[in-house]
């Protein structure tokens, strides 16, 4: 499936990228679309936000609760309603962002759904801090450097709640673009579609950057041609440092047995 992930605290779901097949992934994984809080967009490449459109519309069709659709009567039952709510939805091309909300408006030419989407652009910083979770935005290089005067279309995140971190690569143009996010990191998650993942460890491994668990997502023909040859090979070159290299307390020889390679439907827990 294209890239997307949810963040689950305290009940509430915090969405990551929309990628073409994720409404479907989240249904099948059981994750209540009643309970989103917010939506953050790394960059709005199609593998990205190929299923936005249809996760917005999934909510709306959701929120209506229990009633009669199509002759059968339908119940939801769910301790989240999106009625009445706004739901903040940060994404950094608002052009882009206006077109998912239009293809939604459709024939009626308005969202029809009782909770309002909140859409906007942002920047680097903290740009969501609520209900104890807080994310940070830190832009790179994947889309380029703007023109003067105009704002940066690609991010990393990184997702601090209950004391936890977790940092989101996005895609990037280099490897250590997210680096200034990865201090004390409890769990980094990693495209491989632009990189090998021999190039992350090597980057991880000489940085010293404080990483306690890496996963590789959004694979690359390297990892989907051979996942289990991948891992290894992320494997070998972490462990073995030697020199006393630190990773949150423990050395990086520790690292390579907290590596993997995320699969669809995967939940990890931080």
């Amino acid at each position: 499936m294209h890239t997307s992930f949810v963040i689950e605290h305290q009940g509430g779901v915090y969405w990551f990228d929309a990628g073409e097949g994720c409404v479907r992934t989240a249904h099948l994984l059981g994750v209540d679309l009643l309970a989103v809080q917010a939506i953050f967009i790394s960059h709005v490449h199609m593998d990205h936000v190929g299923g936005l459109a249809n996760l917005l519309w999934a909510m709306e069709k959701l929120g209506t609760g229990a009633g009669e659709h199509q002759g059968v009567m339908v119940t939801r039952e769910s301790p989240w309603s999106l009625s009445g709510r706004t739901v903040p939805m940060f994404i950094p091309n608002m052009n882009v962002g206006r077109g998912v909300l239009g293809v939604l408006a459709g024939p009626t030419g308005r969202f029809r759904g009782d909770f309002a989407i909140d859409a906007h652009s942002f920047g680097d910083g903290v740009i969501y801090d609520e209900n104890g979770l807080r994310v940070e935005a830190l832009h790179n290089c994947h889309l380029g450097e703007p023109p003067e005067g105009e704002t940066w279309q690609s991010f990393s995140f990184r997702v601090e709640a209950e004391g936890k971190s977790v940092v989101f690569s996005g895609d990037v143009a280099d490897v250590s673009e997210p680096g200034p996010l990865l201090d004390g990191c409890d769990l980094f998650l990693m495209e491989t579609g632009h990189h090998r993942a021999e190039d992350v460890c090597v980057y991880l491994k000489e940085s010293q950057k404080d990483v306690r668990r890496l996963g590789f997502v959004h694979h690359g023909r390297a990892v989907l041609a051979d996942p289990d040859g991948e891992l290894r090979k992320a494997q070998a070159i972490l462990s073995g440092t030697g020199g006393g290299l630190q990773t949150g307390g423990a050395s990086l020889g520790e690292l390579d047995k907290n590596v993997f390679i995320a699969d669809d439907g995967m939940t990890v827990t931080v």
